[in-house]
């Protein structure tokens, strides 16, 4: 059976189209998937749009054009390889794929969503590993104060996994108020109107004079860095969940030699890809542990969703999202919008 796909390209930079593109069969390891349901991740999607990046970064190895953009889709199971035998035909799965109407990608690239996770909440997986990754790599230990600069997708997921992760205070630190209210729903003791480097009055007072023991830097924004390293205390965490396009921008700050700062930087494609004793979290084990949350009801994030989109409308949606995202924090593309 020949399929087409309509998939979301990035031709060139500033440039949004929809391309139609024959499916390939899967091979024998192989499953192909019908879109459900995409996440945009308009931050790092917009960036990519932007096509401006400094030579030697990791934009700059990734985003080749004609680029396409996405990793976060949930999709159904429409034909399987011929040595598959643990996924069937009409099973529902999470994986980091484009924003495309069909994929075929090799089983182990996906993850099965049991019954009781809706598909719109199961295209989180992708953020939430590098958020669950992101809190594990700091070494949190029950009641340390945390701060959080930059509420999109990845600042609210890591507000809430550091609530469930015990931190005793964890200061949300943003500009937009729409963005500071989801962060307190999500388990922010304290939000605080503004950006980093005018926020230390404020991270004084909710710990008590104490400062962060980790502050999370999840803006992708240069100038953020040096200015959130100054709300840590002495022999605080600084981590970097987010990479900018530009890091030669991006300055020390005034005291992280003198007091012993240390710096984790936190990408999904650290995380180790098979268990060990040493460390048992692969991105298996962490999207397994999502789902879990999901549905015993201690995480939540269908409140974090503002707009939905057709697939057909890309090119009207990511140049709202270039000309104004921080009118958007959660948005899905409803693949179900396009003929099959």
């Amino acid at each position: 059976m020949t399929r087409e796909s309509v998939d979301i390209v990035f031709p060139a930079p500033g440039d949004v189209d929809l391309v139609r593109r024959a499916v390939p069969e899967p091979g024998p390891t192989e499953i192909t998937c019908r879109a459900l349901a995409s996440l945009v991740s308009t931050g790092t999607e917009t960036f990519c749009l932007a096509g401006d990046f400094e030579p030697g970064t990791f934009w700059q190895e990734w985003v080749r054009f004609p680029f396409a953009p996405g990793y976060s889709l949930t999709a159904e199971v429409v034909a399987v390889g011929r040595d598959i035998d643990d996924v069937r035909v009409g099973d529902r799965v999470a994986l980091p794929a484009p924003h495309a109407q069909y994929v075929t990608v090799p089983r182990d690239e996906a993850i099965v969503v049991p019954d009781g996770v809706r598909s719109e909440d199961a295209c989180w997986a992708s953020l939430a590993v590098t958020t669950q990754w992101g809190v594990r790599r700091t070494g949190l230990d029950l009641g340390e104060s945390v701060g959080v600069i930059g509420l999109g997708l990845l600042g609210q997921l890591i507000v809430r996994y550091l609530r469930l992760s015990g931190a005793r205070h964890i200061v949300a630190i943003d500009p937009d108020p729409a963005r500071r209210e989801a962060a307190l729903r999500g388990g922010a003791t304290v939000a605080v109107a503004d950006h980093a480097g005018a926020a230390h009055d404020a991270v004084r007072a909710e710990t008590g004079g104490e400062l962060l023991d980790v502050a999370f830097d999840v803006t992708g924004h240069p100038v953020a860095f040096a200015d959130t390293s100054t709300l840590l205390r002495p022999h605080g965490r600084l981590v970097l969940v987010g990479d900018s396009p530009h890091p030669s921008q991006q300055h020390l700050g005034p005291r992280i030699v003198a007091d012993g700062i240390t710096i984790i930087g936190v990408h999904a494609s650290t995380a180790p890809e098979r268990s060990s004793i040493h460390q048992r979290w692969t991105p298996a084990e962490m999207t397994a542990l999502f789902f879990d949350h999901l549905r015993d009801g201690r995480l939540e994030v269908e409140s974090l969703i503002t707009h939905r989109a057709s697939p057909l409308d890309a090119p009207e949606l990511y140049a709202a999202l270039r000309e104004d995202r921080s009118r958007y924090l959660g948005v899905l593309f409803d693949w179900s919008a396009v003929p099959a």
